[in-house]
């Protein structure tokens, strides 16, 4: 049991607030709000912040712009994304936002409740399914000499420098305004950096840049 945990709950969805409300009470959770949209006066009547918001999104994009606002309002509070596609880039971003848990909503009761006490003891929580295909990714890649590849590669600054957003999970049109350049221009750089690192897509350049040192993560 979870013992005076006070929670938050901000999805649009009223029956999946319920239903969320109804299992972390019946876990020892004590539910403070469970709200429509994000405000910054979810926090308690008595000034009171919740230790753990979680945060139903309804599309990736806007669950990270929520997070992104609650973690500024919230700062020791726990943050939660629950979301139903759980692809590297959007969990890259999650976690760029501030959040200490991304979950799919697929998950049952007992395992979202095993990862919330994990995440309300200091831990990172992934969907487990990103895990599994980071292992076949690196399963793949291995069979590459990477250090030649390193040596082989030529990359230039800017791909090097573009080569770092992507670690960070940053799509195109996000890397083109942090760059003052072109969506096509990134694209045409990214296409470059696949092909002289003899990789197949940016979620294992961002792997091999990490496990090579090359850029930090």
């Amino acid at each position: 049991m979870v013992i005076d945990t006070d929670v938050v709950i901000v999805g649009r969805n009223e029956i999946v607030r319920e239903g969320l409300s109804r299992i972390l009470a019946s876990e020892g959770f004590t539910v403070m709000a469970a709200v429509p949209e994000y405000t910054s006066e979810i926090a308690g009547r008595d000034g009171t912040m919740p230790q753990l918001i979680i945060v139903d999104a309804q599309t990736c994009d806007e669950g990270i712009e929520d997070c992104g606002l609650l973690r500024l309002a919230f700062p020791n509070s726990r943050l939660v994304m629950m979301a139903d596609g759980y692809d590297m880039e959007s969990i890259s971003r999650a976690f760029a936002a501030g959040v200490d848990g991304y979950l799919a909503k697929a998950i049952s009761c007992a395992p979202m409740v095993g990862a919330l006490k994990l995440i309300m003891m200091g831990e990172k929580i992934v969907p487990s399914q990103v895990v599994l295909a980071m292992t076949d990714i690196r399963a793949n890649t291995g069979k590459i000499d990477f250090y030649a590849a390193r040596m082989t590669a030529d990359l230039t600054d800017r791909e090097l420098e573009i080569l770092g957003h992507l670690v960070h999970g940053e799509a195109n049109k996000l890397i083109a305004r942090r760059l003052s350049v072109s969506e096509a221009t990134v694209k045409a750089h990214v296409k470059a950096i696949l092909r002289k690192l003899q990789l197949s897509n940016r979620t294992q350049a961002a792997i091999w840049a990490v496990n090579e040192r090359l850029i930090a993560a």
